[in-house]
């Protein structure tokens, strides 16, 4: 019996005699030295061991973290973790249009397309912003100097030709009514630290204008005493009526502040141009008034119809002997002052 259990005594210290070499191991052998440790590097230095790699990402978190704190503080024109980068921040606009009204002078109003005719004039307009991006508005023009262009007149001079009555019709004054709106808003920057702001505009309208007809251009040269031209002559006109006319244009508003801006703008006026009255007189009537006879129409002046000089009946009357219709685009440029309310 005593052999008996000296021998399962025996057996149990073989069984476990490995588990209680290993925790004699653990705890009295050295620390393994692993990454920079084991290959001898100087502390610091990363190596290619799986250990080394292992400690990798927590030491890039740890680096990471006051970079992103530092973003999460960012400010307005404060550098991120690159200092080539900079944020710039878009501000609201510092105004508002929708309520407002808006007055606009316009001191120069110049034609664009003068082929058979110049105009240079001065303008108004009134708008009333019924929303941020709409308008409404009225814009009255009154053409200071309108008359037939120099290629014109050279054509009469040198080529014994002129264009069409319809053609060369003058816009003496007019007005239309239409819409505004505001497609686009944007700013622009003086030097580096002065912002611009402006708006890009689009209108349309329709209204009527006063035209009239020129019948004889001035003549200032070899003219006068002694020479056989007789005396210097000023420009005659005659007039052709009021005429439908429709308006498009585009152009851009500068703010100079919150009440005050500067506009470019671009405006066509289209207006029909069918001459078949020259002074309210046809054909006929200045025909029956060269007879000594009596106009057939009560829009026509007895006796003289309107005329300075019996020359100028005959110039009408040439003018009317082919009735002449057209649709002239009367394309000019827009510049002046805004002020708002």
């Amino acid at each position: 019996m005593k052999t008996i259990l000296s021998a399962a005594f025996l057996l149990s210290v073989v069984a476990l005699g490995p588990a209680w070499a290993g925790e004699a191991a653990t705890a009295d052998a050295p620390a393994v030295a692993t990454g920079a440790e084991a290959s001898g590097a100087e502390p610091g230095l990363t190596t290619e061991s799986p250990a080394g790699n292992a400690v990798a990402p927590e030491a890039d978190a740890a680096k990471d973290a006051p970079r992103a704190e530092q973003q999460a503080q960012l400010v307005e024109g404060a550098p991120l973790g690159n200092a080539n980068v900079y944020v710039h921040i878009v501000q609201k606009k510092p105004y508002i249009n929708e309520g407002r009204h808006e007055v606009v002078l316009y001191p120069a109003v110049l034609q664009l397309n003068g082929k058979f005719t110049q105009h240079y004039g001065v303008g108004l307009m009134y708008a009333y912003h019924l929303f941020e991006n709409l308008a409404i508005q009225l814009t009255p023009v009154f053409n200071y100097w309108n008359q037939e262009s120099d290629f014109n007149q050279e054509l009469i001079e040198k080529g014994h030709q002129q264009a069409q009555a319809a053609t060369a019709l003058l816009l003496q004054y007019g007005g239309v009514a239409g819409v505004e709106v505001t497609p686009m808003y944007g700013k622009f920057a003086f030097f580096e630290g002065t912002l611009g702001h402006f708006t890009f505009v689009v209108n349309a309208g329709a209204g009527v204008g006063n035209t009239r007809i020129q019948l004889r251009p001035q003549q200032t040269s070899n003219c006068g005493p002694g020479t056989d031209q007789g005396d210097c002559r000023e420009a005659s006109f005659a007039d052709t009526g009021l005429k439908l006319v429709g308006s498009v244009g585009a152009g851009f508003r500068i703010f100079l502040g919150e009440r005050a801006a500067i506009r470019l703008e671009v405006r066509d006026f289209l207006y029909t141009a069918r001459v078949d009255k020259i002074n309210g007189c046809t054909y006929q009537d200045l025909y029956n008034l060269g007879n000594r006879g009596q106009p057939e129409n009560a829009s026509c002046p007895a006796d003289t119809g309107g005329f300075a000089s019996p020359d100028d009946r005959q110039l009408a009357m040439s003018l009317l002997k082919e009735t002449s219709s057209d649709v002239i685009n009367n394309m000019s440029f827009y510049a002046g002052f805004s002020f708002l309310f």
